[in-house]
């Protein structure tokens, strides 16, 4: 089998699904491969851009970084955060694939290769956090039939999902819900929106909405549904986006959570640091960016691999 730009097989890249400029189909809801992206994956490093296939999931643009394309492997479905898209941070999947873990990464709603730029809001959180949570079964679904098309060596029996801010939103918020997954990892996030938007005291996100709108997507407000998985929380004590409070909160609530239905509340996992010097301690984890995605990469090995 030949070998096309960015490592990908000729085989995907000439698939009979594309149209037109080597775009394959845009439209559609099942899951599509990709070749007129490639170009987004130029400033990937080498190892990670010749393990990167793009596609289609459930009508979301996504992208899926393989350890080695032979051997099975787990998989973790990440989503980024408000204003970004999936191609940012690859150290973050280099780390995983390094670690025999695949990633597979996907555009939020209005984001990345759907972008729309009234979607980058502050006041369209809800939207993009509502959407998403909606998105990620069709998501699922598409990896699991192309997998089985393509003979792809995933397995989706050992899955984690994962989230940075919006995207870590997106997570939580599904979680509340009968699902797959195996554990979670989120960054600069919150799982108590309600605390985001109508805090009494401190910070508070700078927005205006009704406390049922907020309900809907408010991961504390659905936790008889949560069912206990391994989690792993990073936060910067001083983010100024999403204030630490929140989030130290909801991992509390969670691991009395545990506690109460005889799960070990270890299994919730909360790391912060003072400071990192990130911009506006939010966006990465500035000059402790290396120990936060080792972290987040030991815990995903240690339930993916490790735990199987």
């Amino acid at each position: 089998m030949g070998v096309g730009k960015a490592g990908i097989p000729l085989a995907y890249a000439r698939g009979s699904e594309c149209v037109g400029k080597g775009v394959c189909g845009e439209g559609g809801s099942g899951p599509v491969l990709r070749w007129g992206v490639i170009d987004r994956f130029k400033q990937f490093p080498a190892a990670l851009a010749s393990q990167v296939r793009p596609l289609r999931l459930g009508g979301a643009p996504a992208l899926v970084a393989h350890p080695d394309w032979s051997c099975p492997a787990p998989v973790v479905i990440w989503f980024h955060g408000r204003t970004a898209n999936k191609e940012l941070d690859p150290g973050r999947y280099l780390r995983w694939i390094r670690a025999g873990i695949a990633a597979c990464a996907v555009d939020l709603p209005g984001h990345g290769e759907r972008f729309d730029e009234t979607m980058q809001k502050p006041e369209r959180s809800l939207d993009v956090i509502e959407t998403g949570v909606r998105e990620v079964d069709g998501i699922v679904a598409s990896l699991r039939e192309l997998s089985e098309r393509e003979s792809w060596p995933i397995d989706l029996e050992r899955m984690g999902i994962g989230g940075m801010s919006a995207g870590g939103m997106v997570t939580l918020r599904r979680l509340c819900e009968p699902h797959q997954f195996r554990c979670v990892a989120v960054e600069a996030t919150t799982g108590d929106l309600g605390g985001l938007y109508f805090a009494e005291s401190g910070p508070r996100w700078p927005v205006t909405h009704s406390r049922e709108r907020v309900s809907r997507v408010d991961p504390s407000e659905h936790l008889d549904g949560w069912r206990p998985i391994p989690l792993l929380a990073l936060h910067s004590e001083a983010d100024r986006i999403i204030p630490v409070a929140g989030q130290r909160a909801f991992i509390e609530r969670l691991r009395r959570q545990y506690s109460e239905r005889g799960m070990d509340p270890a299994m919730v996992e909360w790391l912060t640091w003072p400071e990192t010097g990130a911009p506006e301690e939010h966006i990465g984890f500035g000059r402790v960016s290396n120990d936060a995605k080792n972290a987040q990469t030991a815990f995903f090995r240690k339930w993916l691999i490790d735990a199987a």
